[in-house]
């Protein structure tokens, strides 16, 4: 197949033999490059799935992305299980398209214990989804509302204004049609959804850019994505992506963020480092001209 109607479908990978998967694409209006996204969302299940697994969830999945795969061809996700013990497991994911190496990811899987501690940060004080207009999304099936006036389409505020002082954005998003019934599908979305909007925080103190000239005036790519789960989360209710920037620097970008659940609960961490750099040049290129055949 290749590409499929929507996120849920990708990420309902295909199992091959006991620790081997196939999964597909969900379609977007960009190029033609899988979004990292949804690689780590698939491996998350990938691990869940895998036979030693059993009786545990994703605590957390950390990828790095070496190429970029297609959107046209089916992607491969072969899992490796380093240990698996009575409440931990832990495993490599291999993430291949057509026998290119294209990302790794490793995951953490954990059975719960009881509390010794507990806290949690609390959720930003932004407006509730009911006070914003909804945004344009180019995922079927999921809705965006974006706190504090911020622009996802550039480093301005949405009223017109000056570039940001800040690094921080909020963005409530959810799947109000998902029905999610496999707790690491609905880990898989909100990994999916956390990896979207960290390289527009980064860019939003710097009005010569805006985030809608990526890919066209100048290069964004997702090197690595980190997400740790903490409660489980329905993705079909409203959750709030909390994101900042600490550092942006070197052609690369630094983003961590949070995700709350509506009634305030945390219930994930995320990390990732980008580029945000001016086009590669390509070796042998006439006169040192700058191309645009791979962000990597």
């Amino acid at each position: 197949m290749g590409i499929v109607a929507d996120l849920a479908s990708a990420l309902d990978l295909e199992r091959l033999d006991p620790n081997r998967f196939r999964g597909d694409s969900v379609d977007s209006p960009e190029r033609d490059v899988v979004f990292g996204g949804q690689l780590i969302g698939q491996c998350a299940v990938a691990a869940a799935r895998g036979e030693p697994a059993a009786g545990k969830r994703v605590k957390t999945v950390h990828a790095l992305f070496a190429r970029t795969a297609s959107k046209a061809q089916p992607i491969d996700f072969e899992v490796e299980f380093l240990h698996a013990g009575r409440t931990m497991a832990s495993a490599t994911v291999t993430v291949t398209q057509g026998g290119r190496l294209c990302a790794r990811a490793m995951a953490l899987l954990t059975a719960d214990d009881d509390d010794l501690i507990r806290h949690a940060a609390p959720m930003p004080d932004v407006e509730p989804p009911e006070a914003l207009e909804s945004v344009t999304d180019p995922y079927v099936g999921r809705e965006l509302r974006v706190a504090g006036g911020a622009d996802l389409n550039g480093s301005t505020t949405a009223s017109g204004g000056a570039s940001a002082e800040t690094t921080e954005l909020s963005v409530w998003t959810r799947m109000p049609n998902a029905s999610v019934t496999e707790p690491a599908v609905a880990q898989a979305m909100l990994a999916h959804a956390s990896a979207g909007f960290l390289i527009g925080a980064a860019m939003r103190p710097h009005p010569e850019l805006t985030i809608a000239d990526a890919h066209d005036k100048f290069s964004t790519g997702i090197l690595g994505h980190s997400v740790t789960f903490h409660e489980e989360a329905d993705m079909s209710d409203w959750i709030l992506l909390a994101h900042e920037s600490p550092y942006a620097g070197r052609g690369r970008s630094y983003g961590r963020g949070h995700a709350f659940a509506r009634d305030g609960r945390l219930v994930a961490s995320f990390a990732q480092d980008a580029i945000i750099r001016s086009f590669a040049t390509r070796p042998g290129a006439a006169g040192g001209g700058r191309g645009k055949a791979s962000v990597l």
